[in-house]
């Protein structure tokens, strides 16, 4: 059987989880056949990266412009789409609309009016959307979905859930394209789409009404200022105290990221490395959420971006007991400067520690400890190696816990950011009718 062919939009780091897989553990799977992206530099060092990890030759690249013809050029089946946010609603409505199937990124888009597109044209052409939500994968979040689906807690009626972003992790928003809003959509989109998809598919429900608040409270000029904490350069390379500030980020330190970035900046002017405490901040950084479901559910939900330590807690109330999760993904940080993304880089005083705690507590009963099989780790909780075999290899037996995500369950995800965002903007509660009309 044929490979399927595959081209990739957006070359920055993200989408070297998918170059890589389908250059060694799926190259019988599928092949790597185009790259698109602003930036001519950023591709040809991804190029070169292919030649020395993998002994291929280059994969032939084309400019943002030449979108389509690439796609008819090399004769694409399906189209990856990993550029900034805010692009891909572009990328994946040409792609359906010249007959070919999508994989993207989280979020699926940054706003209702491009959301409303993609749906409109995945209704017209019928093309396959696949919004990957690796944190389904991850053996921990996937308990979490059978314990409820066996009914051991009975019906959910409320869930609380608090997310923490460390000041590596969560600093590297305000560094990033991300701090803009227009073309992120702010962390209630580019980040919570995630957490808000989770509870979404463990509920197996969707949500109506979200009210939250939102603000700038920690990173900024103005919180620095407030502070009493002296604002330092604008970016982090070639300033005074490159080596003594913990905020900053060292690109030349790291081949990714100077290959990338730091070397790709006289093509198209992006700074991968500003200061967090500079002016230019549209985004929030500290967000309280508060959703109900069509099931009658309710969430509560929090998003902190400058926490000492990262992972997340969650609890579900149900009408037999109660389901607890408690994950430590890093316990501390040190302000030592490495790549904030890079899947498995760690060194000493920022020590990704991954511990998992799941507790059932029924009523009546004493609480009962739930075995987790995490073996095999990864990226995202072991979910990265898990949705790329999903996406890309055979899956020999349907998935009973349907983690799959198709374009309407990335809408959901998205919408429910979106009409936090408003809500934010506007102090009332959002309904996400109101915003789009879903099938």
């Amino acid at each position: 059987m044929a490979r399927k062919r595959y081209v990739v939009v957006g070359l920055g780091s993200r989408s070297r989880m998918y170059t890589r897989a389908l250059l060694a553990d799926h190259r019988d799977d599928g092949e790597l056949v185009g790259l698109c992206d602003v930036n001519q530099n950023r591709m040809d060092v991804q190029n070169k990266w292919f030649a020395d990890e993998f002994h291929v030759g280059p994969v032939p690249t084309y400019d943002a412009a030449e979108f389509a013809r690439m796609l008819d050029e090399q004769r694409a089946d399906a189209v990856i789409v990993t550029s900034v946010d805010r692009t891909h609603d572009h990328y994946i409505v040409a792609a359906m609309r010249s007959g070919r199937d999508v994989i993207t990124e989280k979020p699926l888009t940054t706003d209702e009016v491009k959301c409303q597109r993609i749906l409109d044209a995945q209704a017209d052409t019928g093309r396959a959307v696949t919004v990957t939500f690796n944190y389904r994968y991850a053996p921990r979040n996937s308990k979490v979905r059978e314990v409820i689906a066996s009914g051991a807690i009975g019906d959910v009626v409320s869930v609380h859930f608090e997310w923490l972003l460390d000041t590596r992790h969560g600093a590297d928003y305000f560094r990033r394209w991300h701090r803009d809003k227009r073309n992120s959509g702010g962390l209630m989109i580019h980040k919570s789409s995630h957490h808000f998809d989770l509870v979404n598919w463990w509920l197996g429900a969707v949500p109506e009404t979200v009210f939250g608040f939102g603000g700038l409270h920690f990173y900024g000029w103005d919180n620095a200022q407030a502070r009493g904490e002296a604002v330092r350069s604008y970016r982090s390379h070639g300033s005074d105290d490159l080596v003594t500030n913990p905020w900053a980020i060292d690109l030349a330190e790291s081949p990714e990221l100077k290959g990338l970035y730091l070397d790709a900046e006289h093509e198209d002017g992006y700074l991968r490395d500003r200061n967090v405490f500079t002016d230019g901040i549209s985004i929030e950084d500290d967000m309280a959420v508060l959703a109900r479901y069509d099931t009658g559910a309710t969430l509560t939900y929090h998003l902190t971006a400058y926490s000492p330590w990262e992972g997340y807690r969650v609890g579900f109330n149900g009408t037999k007991g109660r389901l607890e999760l408690d994950v430590v993904e890093r316990s501390y940080v040190s302000g030592g400067v490495i790549d904030p993304n890079a899947a498995g880089v760690d060194q000493p005083g920022n020590e990704a520690i991954d511990r998992t705690r799941m507790t059932l507590r029924p009523h009546w009963e004493p609480p009962q400890p739930v075995e987790i099989d995490e073996e095999g780790g990864g990226g995202h909780g072991g979910g990265d190696r898990r949705l790329l075999a999903d996406i890309f290899g055979e899956r020999p037996e349907p998935d009973p816990l349907g983690r799959a995500a198709k374009h309407t369950d990335g809408a959901y995800a998205m919408l429910t950011g979106a009409a936090a965002n408003r809500s934010f903007a506007t102090g009332q509660p959002v309904s996400i009718s109101d915003l789009i009309d879903l099938p």
